[in-house]
This record gives structure tokens, C-alpha cells and sequence, in this order.
């Protein structure tokens, strides 16, 4: 039976920036009232990051596995699958992990900055067409606006019939944010102590750069497709005691962008091995689990892989 010694939520990070030169705009912001004078000039808080933290009365391990999320995505894709099954959160809290979910910095409950005062540029959006090849769920030509119409890849595992409802989730993201949401991200790791850390995408990227700035405070790593892996730099000490784990799905060959995101991982992981890294490939496709999009906690089989990922982390923990 599930026993939470407590659910926790806070902001970490941010700074007080002022913005002056915003023209006073005349808006209506209460049923039925006249419009009003708005002036946003002043100060505001940016760079800020929101965080839940499940803590369970006697966790298996006693560190946390923290849950970064990919670009234009918030902590939701952790908690609930598009057609309704348990996310991983549920999972990995009823195998007796501490849990903690982040809406990185700009996304989600982290809350935007004004632009372009604080942030210089506007954000960008994802279209469902966008989404649908790009997170390798069917062809560019397989998408279409009527939902029976689609066209996914063939042993495709994500649940295509709940696409438009996974669409809902999706948030606006800015380029050119890596530094101040590593900058929140370490403040995180500063905070919460040594982690289990799992990061998706976006995030995966970011989680392989956690673990090589701050090994001491990352007990093991899982980059679950990973789109990106910083600069290849001499293996510390502490990151070679860090165990990695790198989780791939499918259909990589319809799509020469990812194959490009992979290479670039690959080359990665591969100087961390030869520098004594600890480093696992794990191909679910090559461990009885074909079909899987870029969202292998989403998919119909998100729970195998859960429990893969973490009986790894179980194992990898008690070395």
C-alpha cells in the first residue's frame, strides 16, 4: 500500500528583474467592468522553476528519482498517459521511490517572463503535424487534421486514437534558455541532495550534462531519448562512478533528424566509455519492446519500460 509521508510543492530559483519602457495598454479584466489601466513596468521574477515532491513514509532508496521533461513539455508527461493509463510517477511511487516532478524553467506552473523586455525573444509553438513526425509516431504524410484519417508507423506503440488529447499538453518554449534552466536545474540538485535523475529529450540532454557538472550530487542517469549531449571533456573522478543509462525507441529509420540527435548522443556515450563512464544502451526494440515513438513512458508498454528503468535504478542505486 502506498504510505506519503508528505506531497510538496515550491518554486526554486529566479531572480527580480525590472522592466521599464512598456506602454500603459487599457484592458477589461473582471466581468462585466470598463476597461482599466495596466502597466507592467516594474519588477518581475524570471528564471524561476516549479517542483512537486512525493516523499513516502520509508522510500526503497534514499534518494529521490527527479523527472525532467523534454522541450515544449511540462512535469504532466510523467503523470497520466494521453489515454488515461498510470504514468510513471504512479508507477515508480508504488515501487516505493521518493518522486520529483519539474516544469523546467518558462514552462508549465514555472510561469513565462514579458518579451521581449526579459526574455528577447517569443517563444515558438509545436503543430500537431510538427508532432506527429517529429516524436516518430507516423510519416509526415500520415498525418491528418480528421484523427480516422492518420497514418502511423506499422507496430507503432503510442496510443494514436489519444494524439489530439496528448496535444493538449503541449506547451510554448523559447530557444536559447539552456543556461538559466540548467542554472534552476542545479539549484534543484543543490537543494535535494544526491538523485536518481531521468530526463526525457530535451530534458535527457540536460540530464547527461547534470551528472558530468555534478557527479556528487547524481547517484545514477537515465536519458530516455535523449535529443542532445553536451561538449565531450575529460571523465572527472566522481562522473566515472555515475552509472548512465541511455533508452532508445523506434523507427529511427524514417527520420534522418533523429538519426542526426542520435549520432550525436552516440558519440557522447561512447567517449564516456572509453574514459570508464559506466554507460548501458538500452534499444528497447532489442529487449522484446518494437514499436516504441519518442515517448516510451507514454506508449502502450510504458509500463514494461518503467519497470526496466527502474529495476535498473534499483540495481544501479545499490552499487
Amino acid at each position: 500500500m502506498l504510505q506519503l509521508h508528505s506531497i510538496r510543492s515550491y518554486h526554486i530559483g529566479g531572480e527580480r528583474r525590472a522592466l521599464q519602457g512598456r506602454p500603459v495598454e487599457q484592458r477589461v479584466l473582471a466581468q462585466g467592468s470598463a476597461p482599466r489601466p495596466i502597466d507592467m513596468n516594474g519588477d518581475h521574477m524570471v528564471g524561476q522553476m516549479y517542483v512537486q515532491h512525493y516523499r513516502q513514509v520509508a522510500p526503497v532508496r534514499p534518494w529521490p528519482v527527479v523527472l525532467w521533461h523534454g522541450g515544449g513539455m511540462t512535469g504532466a508527461n510523467w503523470e497520466t498517459t494521453p489515454d488515461g493509463r498510470d504514468g510513471w510517477l504512479q508507477q515508480w511511487l508504488a515501487a516505493g521511490f521518493d518522486v520529483i516532478v519539474t516544469d523546467a524553467m518558462e514552462r508549465g506552473r514555472s510561469s513565462w517572463a514579458p518579451w521581449p523586455e526579459l526574455y528577447t525573444t517569443a517563444p515558438i509553438s509545436r503543430s500537431l503535424q510538427e508532432g506527429w513526425e517529429m516524436f516518430r509516431i507516423g510519416p509526415a504524410a500520415g498525418y491528418a487534421s480528421a484523427p480516422q484519417a492518420r497514418r502511423a508507423h506499422p507496430g507503432q506503440q503510442f496510443p494514436v486514437d489519444a494524439f489530439d488529447q496528448f496535444a493538449c499538453q503541449w506547451v510554448p518554449r523559447w530557444t536559447g534558455h539552456d543556461e538559466p534552466i540548467m542554472a534552476a536545474y542545479g539549484q534543484l540538485l543543490d537543494q535535494v541532495g544526491p538523485c536518481l535523475l531521468v530526463g526525457h529529450s530535451q530534458g535527457g540532454g540536460f540530464a547527461l550534462r547534470a551528472a558530468a557538472q555534478w557527479p556528487d550530487r547524481v547517484k545514477a542517469v537515465v536519458a530516455l531519448e535523449p535529443s542532445g549531449a553536451p561538449a565531450l571533456q575529460g571523465a572527472s573522478a566522481g562522473l566515472r562512478q555515475v552509472p548512465h543509462l541511455v533508452v532508445w525507441g523506434d523507427f529511427f529509420d524514417q527520420h534522418p533528424q533523429w538519426q542526426r540527435y542520435r549520432a550525436t548522443v552516440d558519440a557522447y556515450t561512447q567517449g564516456l566509455q572509453a574514459q570508464g563512464v559506466p554507460v548501458t544502451p538500452l534499444v528497447l526494440a532489442e529487449h522484446g519492446l518494437p514499436g516504441h515513438s519518442h515517448f516510451p513512458m507514454l506508449d502502450r508498454q510504458s509500463d514494461a519500460v518503467g519497470r526496466l528503468v527502474a529495476h535498473w535504478l534499483l540495481d544501479s542505486a545499490s552499487r
